[in-house]
């Protein structure tokens, strides 16, 4: 690598922007690309001009619904940056695009009440292993001092912030900025780059505390600095920046910088810190422990997201991690399968510029690698792909029963929404056996929406979407013994099955049973697999109107005809004794009840404790959650049918951030009002 004002050139770099919801990411990304001149003006979300948020969804909606990818040139260094959602419904999109990022930038505001939502998205950073910076937005609407923020900011992370400025206030307005490293003053500028002015004599002593509370928290990982310091020698200025970039890359620090997105302060100094300080493609492919692609050099990437656009069919937007790859390349993926690029480009926003070719450390979308798949590792050398990571998928926590009017646009209804879920693999389909309905599963309300949106404004697809039928079940609390005769002369052949079984209530959880106890060829044994058939048959669909379990049928008497005796009237003279007995044997509806872990910042525990109350749940008891400061695990037993609404009810008491996931656990019988108007809704629905 060539030397650039005395410092390695990183190559082309990838830098995540994250942040929670409404932190102002996207209008981060339009400053950044207005001052570094890559587009003539900046756009804004609120007026729809905007580069990233250009979908339809995310238009209507005004918030990021999927990641958006720009590129742009700072000092003659390339950068691609990735703007990814910040509301946890859209989280997903973020998973599998920061693992090819050299580093993130964390967009956050001056605000306690987003502390939780920060440390979401601090705690995917570890998990990550990415190097980050934070960058506190919204500077001129805050009225708090810097120090404060920090104080409340700092327990969302697990490293030490690391301040690299201090503001200038005047009039209680924050008017510029001290960077602590160079300690230089500036004086923002509207529509123009900061400028340069006389450290203000009213702040010297402020910087200087300022700036050895950060070479101390430096020295930490730094012996020889310390010394210097214990000795009052000042450091020198490279040494201060060696250690910058070495601890973030290490990811022992999290540097701090502030500015104003919306008026365009701080960019620069931001992308100065980007520049300097981020690791670059060679450091990212050692942390995600890529060597050599076989031993010859060839190109290995990483699908960061998946699109599907209208016109242009498939795009894999790839990390170039390492090696060349150009257009009309063949590339192979992790099962050995291959694929053949059919176009080359970058993008800026929804817009794609072909290129003839990439180099390591490009961020580019690849044309038509229709069986490669987000979060994959691909490589232009022919084998089996090493995978350099595995794409965790959120399970589904909110799902809507999803049809079409006219039933010839089901395949193309499936065909969409696998579309969809290449896009974002947070959302799946169900097929319900036992309720006949297609679920489609996803992170939220605000999710299932523009899922249906997208699934109409790109696919051309009209889906009605309802809440999910429950899978009630129904079992006896009474014994029977009935006798079951079917017998039927109409010329000919006639048909006649007789019958005696006993008909018991088996232990929750049991399923079927069939005995027999038949002595004396009272019932032939050819026609014994018959009845068992009959009752089978009839299970389906009870005195209530849902399938039967838990009980136990054995037959013990019967009849038969030598002319006229059948399988076929056998079957029927089970379903007679079964529609005849079971309605004695006291039935009772069954509900399923669901294991269910709530994750929530501590401060919201006792709420969640009411929520589970108030729709029929039993606390099971809750616990710190592993692994999470400030945060703990609720643990309940809830009735499936409760689990609808329970979402939206967690996110609004949580500030958007509770979530949870469930299982399955058990039946329990259901009575009163509430099992009447489930008896009553399925009966209409039997008779429609």
């Amino acid at each position: 690598m060539s030397s650039t004002n005395g410092r390695e050139r990183q190559g082309p770099r990838c830098i995540a922007l994250v942040g929670p919801y409404l932190s102002g990411k996207t209008t981060l990304l339009e400053a950044i690309l207005f001052r570094l001149g890559a587009v003539p003006r900046q756009g804004k979300v609120s007026d729809k001009t905007s580069i990233g948020d250009a979908a339809p969804e995310a238009r209507a909606h005004g918030m990021s619904v999927e990641l958006n990818a720009a590129s742009a040139s700072f000092m003659g260094e390339s950068f691609t940056f990735i703007d990814c959602p910040g509301s946890i419904e859209f989280g997903q999109e973020a998973r599998a695009a920061l693992t090819g990022c050299d580093a993130a930038v964390v967009v956050c505001e001056p605000d306690d009440k987003k502390v939780p939502a920060l440390q979401l998205i601090l705690k995917q950073l570890d998990d990550l292993n990415i190097p980050r910076f934070i960058f506190i937005n919204k500077i001129d609407r805050t009225e708090s001092r810097l120090r404060d923020v920090l104080t409340y900011l700092q327990p969302a992370s697990s490293t030490p912030l690391l301040l690299r400025q201090i503001p200038i206030w005047k009039d209680e307005i924050v008017r510029g900025f001290v960077d602590l490293a160079l300690e230089r003053a500036f004086i923002y500028r509207e529509n123009s780059p900061s400028e340069v002015v006389e450290m203000p004599s009213d702040i010297l002593d402020r910087e200087k505390e300022a700036r050895f509370a950060m070479l101390e928290k430096l020295a930490d990982y730094d012996d020889e600095l310390m010394e210097q310091l214990l000795s009052d020698i000042e450091p020198p200025r490279d040494r201060v920046f060696n250690d910058l970039t070495r601890e973030l890359a290490e990811g022992l620090i999290t540097p701090v910088l502030f500015g104003s997105a919306e008026n365009g302060n701080g960019i620069l100094r931001l992308m100065k810190a980007l520049r300097h300080e981020a690791p670059g493609v060679a450091e990212t492919s050692k942390r995600l422990g890529l060597g050599a692609v076989n031993g010859n050099g060839g190109a290995a990437l990483q699908i960061l997201k998946t699109f599907h656009t209208a016109h242009g069919g498939k795009l894999s937007l790839s990390r170039v991690l390492s090696g060349a790859i150009a257009d009309s390349a063949t590339v192979y993926g992790g099962k050995g399968q291959d694929a053949r690029v059919a176009g080359l480009f970058t993008l800026m926003g929804s817009t794609p510029q072909k290129i003839a070719k990439a180099e390591a450390g490009d961020t580019v979308a690849l044309g038509k690698l229709d069986n490669m798949a987000t979060g994959e590792t691909i490589s232009t050398v022919k084998g089996t792909v090493k995978q350099l990571m595995k794409l965790d998928v959120a399970p589904g926590v909110y799902g809507l029963a999803i049809s079409v009017a006219d039933r010839k646009d089901e395949v193309k209804l499936t065909s969409a929404i696998a579309k969809l879920i290449e896009e974002d693999p947070s959302l799946s389909l169900e097929q319900n056996q036992s309720t006949h309905e297609m679920v489609l599963w996803g992170q939220g309300e605000m999710h299932l929406r523009v899922a249906l949106e997208k699934l109409q404004g790109k696919f051309g697809v009209q889906a009605n979407a309802r809440p999910r039928r429950i899978d009630y079940r129904e079992t006896i609390r009474k014994s029977v013994q009935i006798r079951g005769r079917h017998k039927k002369q109409s010329g000919g052949h006639g048909q006649f099955g007789d019958i005696v079984v006993e008909i018991k209530p088996l232990a929750r959880g049991s399923g079927f049973a069939f005995t027999d106890t038949i002595s004396g060829g009272v019932v032939p044994k050819q026609y014994i697999p018959a009845v068992e058939t009959g009752i089978r048959d009839w299970m389906g669909q009870g005195p209530l109107g849902f399938p039967v379990v838990d009980f136990t049928v054995n037959l013990s008497d019967g009849s038969y005809h030598d002319v006229d005796s059948s399988e076929m009237a056998f079957k029927t003279a089970a379903r007679i004794a079964m529609s005849d007995g079971m309605p004695q044997c006291s039935p009772v509806l069954l509900e399923p009840v669901v294991a269910v872990e709530i994750h929530v910042p501590s401060e919201a525990t006792s709420r969640v404790n009411q929520i589970v109350s108030g729709h029929r749940g039993q606390l099971l008891g809750f616990d710190g959650r592993e692994g999470w400061s400030g945060w703990d695990t609720v643990k309940a037993h809830m009735p499936e049918s409760e689990m609808g609404s329970l979402i939206i009810e967690l996110r609004s008491a949580t500030a958007g951030v509770g979530t949870f996931v469930f299982k399955h656990d058990h039946m329990s019988e259901l009575t009163g009002r509430q099992a009447d108007q489930v008896v009553t809704n399925r009966k209409a629905t039997l008779a429609a």
